[in-house]
């Protein structure tokens, strides 16, 4: 924008690490942004229908593998605060895609599920994934998978 003022970000030698020894592996590193581009990029078409993003993705995602999941584990695997869920959310369960139940013992605590249009989305998403995911492992070795997701999951919190 004009007028406005842009912070420069400089990195210094101090903001690195010198016991880290590793070499920057720009391959892999586009690999991954071009392999995520695509990985989402069919499923954004179907929820820009709804008028939905990503973070809606990831709630009706989440919700349909783990039925009854309350919305504190929600923020939890999604990592973020009550505040960016609650927008999102509240329009998932106002368009009738997520369902909310109150605890019987615990009110405080609200459980999620998806409604059938919830679940049929989600089947609808995993399922354009799935297919992108097959036939990547196609041409390759069953123990390769494995492989893969040790790989994926050391990427966690890292």
């Amino acid at each position: 924008m004009r007028g406005e003022k842009t912070e420069i970000l400089e990195v210094s030698d101090t903001d690195i690490d010198p016991k880290e020894n590793f070499e920057i592996d720009y391959e892999i590193i586009e690999a991954m942004f071009f392999a995520y581009r695509d990985f989402v990029s069919d499923p954004d078409l179907v929820l820009k229908e709804f008028n939905f993003g990503r973070a809606h993705h990831r709630i009706i995602h989440f919700v349909s593998r783990q039925p009854g999941l309350t919305v504190a584990e929600l923020l939890e695997i999604l990592n973020i605060t009550k505040q960016s869920l609650a927008k999102v959310l509240k329009q998932l369960i106002q368009t009738g895609f997520i369902k909310q139940e109150t605890d019987h013992e615990d009110r405080r605590q609200r459980h999620l599920y998806t409604t059938q249009k919830g679940q049929k989305l989600a089947l609808k998403l995993s399922r354009q994934q799935s297919r992108r995911i097959s036939l990547a492992l196609k041409e390759m070795a069953p123990e390769d998978r494995n492989t893969i997701l040790s790989f994926l999951n050391g990427m966690h919190n890292k």
